[in-house]
Formats: C-alpha cells, structure tokens, sequence
C-alpha cells in the first residue's frame, strides 16, 4: 500500500511503467504497441492529465477501459470519450469496448474500486467469475448507481488478469481501503476478492 500519493506521483509511477514496457520492445520491433486497461469515475482523471505530460512514445500506446456506460461517446457518462479527449491528442489509441475484439495481454491493468467491492462493472450482482468464458460482457449493475443508471460493457476478471502488472487507485477512502485490505486477507468474497485471490505472477501495486 503506498500512503498519500498525488495524481502527480501516480502518474509518474505509471509512466516508468510504460517507458519500461516501451524500452523492453524487441530489437527492431519499434512499432509494436503497448496495451494498457483504465478505469473511468473522478479518480484517475487528474492522474490521467498528469501522465499525458510525459515525454512517452505515445503513438505506440493503446488505451483500453476496463468498462463504460452504454452511451454515446459524446455524452457526459462515457468513459471512452473522457479518455479520448485526454490521450488521442498527445498521440494514443483509445479502444471503445462495444467495438473492441478480443482484448490482448496488458501491460498494466489499472484499477479503481467501489466501496460495494466491485472492479470495472463486475458489480456484486453479476457474480464475475475468476474462469468466465467471455472477456467482455454486456451486464446491468442491481442497483443501479443514481449517478450512472446505464447498462454496462466491462472486462471480466480474465481480461483484467491477462496482464504483467495491477494496479489500484483507491483516492484517499478510508472505506475503500478497509474493503480493500479485507480483500487482501481473503475476508470476503466480493468481485475485488476474487481478482486479488486470481492474481498469479503479476506484480500488485494500490494507491490508497
């Protein structure tokens, strides 16, 4: 758990990542992209804005969302708008999920998390499976937040595991991070749990 992180930390602790990713590509295989999978919601935001002003090859960069809101791009709920109009202008690809094929492996699958314990849009009433067939699902959250009462497009906890590195971004929530650590201890069985208790050889990181 690293304490007290700025947008500004994170983006740096993200763009080490990336500039590493970007350094390890193949002799002579400069053209090769690099997926990475974020989240939507108030959070990664000011850390998105942050990252951006990194001096990366970000026209080898592909930006996936773990989830969104079944809306237009243009319209305020769309996280694959927001994240267009943040990364396509230094030079990334932003992946829309409703057309998206099969995801690839990630780099780095970034994560938020809901006080309800849910990742991406694997909402507690989905009962996301650590095995599930399908990498994308079309679901509806029960309830449906007040905020954002659309039906959802999300990864599933595959999609979200075939990746080198997690990441969590928690923005300073003392019940976040309590829902959190229980899920580290195995103390509940929320979708959260269930990733962490898939997790392999990947390395797991959480802003709190």
């Amino acid at each position: 758990m690293i304490e007290a992180a700025t947008p500004e930390t994170i983006a740096e602790f993200v763009a080490a990542q990336l500039s590493d990713e970007l350094a390890a590509s193949p002799q002579g295989a400069g053209d090769l992209p690099i997926a990475i999978t974020v989240p939507g919601g108030s959070t990664p935001f000011p850390i998105f804005e942050a990252l951006v002003r990194h001096p990366l090859d970000w026209s080898r960069i592909i930006v996936w969302p773990n989830d969104d809101r079944i809306v237009a791009e243009d319209h305020a709920a769309s996280n694959t708008g927001k994240l267009r109009s943040i990364f396509e202008p230094v030079g990334a690809q932003v992946v829309a999920l409703p057309s998206a094929e099969e995801p690839p492996r990630f780099a780095l699958a970034w994560l938020g998390m809901g006080a309800d314990g849910h990742i991406a849009s694997l909402f507690p009433n989905t009962d996301p499976q650590t095995d599930d067939a399908q990498l994308i699902r079309r679901l509806t959250p029960d309830p449906l937040p007040p905020e954002a009462p659309f039906d959802r497009i999300t990864l599933t906890i595959p999609a979200l595991l075939n990746s080198g590195q997690l990441m969590f971004t928690l923005g300073g929530s003392a019940e976040k991070r309590s829902v959190f650590e229980a899920a580290l201890a195995s103390e509940h069985n929320l979708p959260v749990a269930r990733l962490i208790g898939a997790v392999g050889e990947q390395t797991l990181t959480c802003f709190v």
